[in-house]
């Protein structure tokens, strides 16, 4: 059996986790493989919401196994919490939440030197939760995984000098309080006992299950135009979210993976700083974010809102290998009596061939439009395809022929129930 991939293909905030538990239903595993507890996924279940951080929406099926990969960061209040909130549900997670030993945790120090960088000139707009520090830590290969976290020795050698060296750094350049390190080791020790029961090898257990037939979802936080390696750097995340991430956040191979579903709402949102062409500063915008609830799951803050913007959506496409769209928020749209699509880009009235990741170019361009009438009709209640007016379908057959992928999944409204498979 293979494994199918979920991104989001704009700048993250697609509807993820309700897509990621309606089809859990027919998936063995739901692997989470980047990000941390920034990520907000929001699943509907009759009239309550859930929003989870670290844990896979799949966690609602009780017959669906669910992984933290290495690739993710993991902050361990969050995680306890999240945990602690799960159980609250009535959900048993016993033997069926796995968590990487080789995943990195973040640290107090990741988050105040998160929220210190976050005042400076540069502002990125991160949610201050500390993942950026935790994955610079990765890469310097000063990072604490959770395997670290059984040799107390060990833990002591590598967090004090990881401290030492945050200290000098909030001392001298930021003056700020220093950091007290058995304070540290003897709270991410309680941590380790609480967490010791998830904790495996899980490139093994994925790898395994691929032999075994299992079918296998893996779940991507944040979106595709925040990618660090194909986002519109600088203002995105520190990981990878495209598809290419998931192997090396779960250890799967390239081989394994046969579909990848793309994520994309109906219009374009963005959060935090950078670029954004469709962006709508007008009542308009303020529409689709009040009739979009468009308001971050992690942090509350407001979602920049604009039209559907294809040219990034295709650029989407191609450096994900997106095989199918899941369309998210249709119902969003009900109630315009014109609704545009972004179709092209001009820059000093010249038309570009193709997204521009340069911060510069993309912050010069200037969308070209073709506008659609509204169906002015509510389709929430719409069970099948041919139950939507023919302006709404003529709608997304249009993001399918522009996009050259199929529409497979259209979202009309938060709940499980208002989903249609096409």
């Amino acid at each position: 059996m293979s494994a199918t991939v979920i991104v989001g293909a704009q700048w993250g905030d697609e509807g993820k986790g309700k897509i990621v538990d309606m089809l859990s239903e027919r998936i063995d595993i739901v692997a989470r493989y980047q990000g941390g507890a920034n990520a907000g996924h929001t699943v509907c279940i009759g009239d309550k919401n859930y929003v989870l951080h670290l844990i896979p929406s799949g966690i609602f099926h009780k017959h669906v196994k669910c992984v933290i990969g290495n690739g993710v960061v993991i902050d361990p209040v969050a995680l306890m919490e999240e945990i602690a909130m799960v159980r609250s549900f009535g959900i048993d997670i016993e033997g069926r939440l796995f968590i990487s030993h080789n995943a990195h945790l973040i640290m107090p120090y990741h988050k105040l030197l998160d929220t210190i960088r976050e005042q400076g000139s540069q502002k990125i707009g991160t949610t201050g939760r500390g993942i950026g520090p935790a994955y610079i830590d990765k890469y310097t290969r000063t990072g604490i995984r959770v395997v670290d976290l059984l040799d107390r020795a060990v833990l002591r050698e590598k967090l004090t000098r990881n401290i030492e060296e945050k200290n000098e750094l909030l001392r001298k350049v930021y003056g700020t309080a220093e950091l007290n390190v058995d304070r540290i080791i003897a709270e991410y020790q309680e941590f380790d006992k609480k967490i010791d029961p998830y904790v495996t090898d899980t490139a093994t257990l994925l790898n395994t299950a691929l032999k075994r037939k299992k079918r296998i979802l893996a779940e991507g936080a944040q979106g595709a135009l925040l990618d660090v390696d194909h986002g519109t750097y600088p203002y995105v995340t520190s990981s990878n979210p495209t598809s290419g991430g998931a192997c090396t956040g779960l250890g799967l191979p390239p081989t394994a993976v046969k579909d990848i579903i793309g994520i994309a709402k109906a219009y374009t949102t963005r959060v935090g700083n950078g670029p954004f062409p469709t962006e709508l500063t007008d009542t308009t915008g303020e529409t689709l974010r009040r009739v979009g609830h468009e308001f971050g799951a992690t942090t509350g803050r407001p979602r920049r809102c604009g039209w559907l913007d294809m040219v990034s959506l295709r650029y989407s496409i191609m450096v994900n290998g997106i095989t199918e769209l899941a369309l998210t928020k249709l119902d969003v749209l009900d109630d315009f009596d014109e609704i545009a699509i972004c179709t092209g880009y001009t820059k000093n009235g010249v038309p570009l061939r193709s997204f521009p990741t340069d911060i510069r170019t993309l912050e010069a361009v200037r969308p070209v439009y073709k506008t659609y009438k509204g169906w002015k009709e509510t389709i929430s209640g719409a069970k099948r395809w041919k139950q939507l007016p023919p302006r709404c379908r003529k709608y997304v057959e249009t993001i399918e022929r522009l996009a050259g992928v199929p529409v497979s999944i259209v979202s009309v409204g938060a709940r499980r129930d208002q989903t249609i498979v096409r």
